[in-house]
């Protein structure tokens, strides 16, 4: 074990003098997830709350057809703007969110007792207008359901005549699960940054010191191989534990800062939280430094490891993109499968479902088992001479 530990401080020591690892390992990896992925929800969160306290504006055209629609819109936050010339192109444009039309004909179809019409213009595919279009529906609703209601009463109907089913709604989401679901891509973050932590690491030495033509010597010296293997691997490891630890512990400060609880959301990123996921966690930092470490000796320059790793990028984004693809029911055998064990777990948490031990150690042990088996062909792969060599 001296020589394990005589590479791994030497790797470690090294690598500490190196800004680009430690940035990329210590600062942009573990960092630059939270800030961002808080930064963005705290802007769409709080424009959305904004946009919800505050009156909506909204051109209406032909509104001198229909003064007592109007009035009762006022009264529930509507403000009637200047119609506009074409309300399509104003839509599309993005210069209105949504455009009320009245034709002319409104006043004389109601006196009638007939069917009034009005028209709303807007456009689905803009994701900043859902919440303007919902709140007009729903004042229009509200002005619909109480004008039937008095048409009837005029004429010595009981408005109970027009609703013979009673829904009632009983939602069972809690105010974590709405959280969960809100920040499903947070266990992505995690895996990313164990991968980003160790990533450059992983690659200056193997196809590094390949390029370097520092292997040969050092595999000169009389010690097996693989003990050179596991010191290497064992630095790897560290820069992408603490890469994590120190992610785990930017989302439970950003977290903070997150409206959520004006949102109706309770978000739990603390001790509890972060010494779960890190148990989790564990067995993927050996499992990703193995498998980068295993690519980046296949590479015979510096440059030609980090493109292969950039498409090993890819491979923990899959569970991420199938669990928000398709509606999975959650089964105790998922968390047998390393990767997707992970992203479950970690979801799980954030909705604040149950996650026992025996699931957490279901994880652990699968991914601890996958990471030993790649590291046994890595520790193969080091054997051959053939790694030595850079050309």
């Amino acid at each position: 074990m001296k020589t394990t530990l005589t590479v791994f401080l030497k790797e470690v020591r090294e690598n500490l003098r190196d800004k680009r690892t430690v940035m990329s390992a210590l600062l942009y990896g573990p960092l630059l997830g939270p800030v961002i992925f808080v930064m963005i929800m705290h802007t769409v969160l709080t424009r959305e709350l904004d946009k919800a306290d505050q009156p909506i504006k909204v051109p209406v055209i032909g509104a001198q057809y229909a003064p007592n629609l109007i009035d009762a819109l006022r009264q529930q936050g509507f403000v009637p703007q200047p119609p506009v010339a074409d309300p399509e192109a104003a839509v599309r444009n993005q210069d209105a969110d949504i455009v009320l039309r009245i034709p002319e004909d409104f006043g004389k179809a109601w006196r009638q007792g007939e069917t009034s019409q009005v028209e709303l213009i807007y456009d689905s595919s803009q994701r900043d207008t859902d919440g303007s279009v919902d709140r007009v529906k729903r004042m229009l609703d509200a002005y619909v359901r109480h004008q039937g209601a008095m048409r009837l009463v005029a004429r010595g109907l009981s408005p109970a005549m027009m609703v013979p089913v009673s829904i009632d709604e009983r939602d069972q989401a809690t105010p974590q699960s709405r959280a969960g679901q809100l920040f499903a891509m947070m266990p992505y973050f995690f895996v990313l940054t164990i991968f980003m932590g160790g990533m450059y690491l992983a690659i200056d030495l193997t196809a590094g010191e390949r390029e370097r033509q520092s292997l040969e010597p050092l595999f000169a010296n009389p010690v097996p191989r693989w003990k050179v293997f596991l010191g290497k691997l064992s630095a790897i490891c560290v820069f992408s534990l603490v890469s994590l630890v120190i992610s785990v512990i930017g989302f439970g400060i950003c977290g903070r800062f997150i409206p959520a609880e004006r949102m109706g959301m309770v978000l739990d990123l603390g001790p509890s939280f972060a010494v779960r996921v890190l148990l989790m966690m564990l067995p993927l930092i050996i499992l990703l430094a193995s498998l980068q470490t295993l690519v980046a000796a296949f590479a015979k320059s510096y440059r030609e490891a980090q493109t292969y790793l950039s498409v090993l990028m890819l491979v923990p984004a899959l569970p991420s993109i199938l669990l928000s693809a398709m509606p999975i029911k959650v089964a105790n055998w998922m968390y047998a499968v390393p990767l997707l064990g992970q992203q479950v777990g970690i979801t799980q948490l954030l909705r604040g479902g149950e996650l026992g031990m025996q699931q957490i150690a279901m994880c652990f042990a699968s991914g601890l088992v996958l990471a030993i088996v790649v590291a046994l062909i890595t520790a193969h792969v080091y054997r051959s001479e053939r790694l030595a060599i850079s050309v």
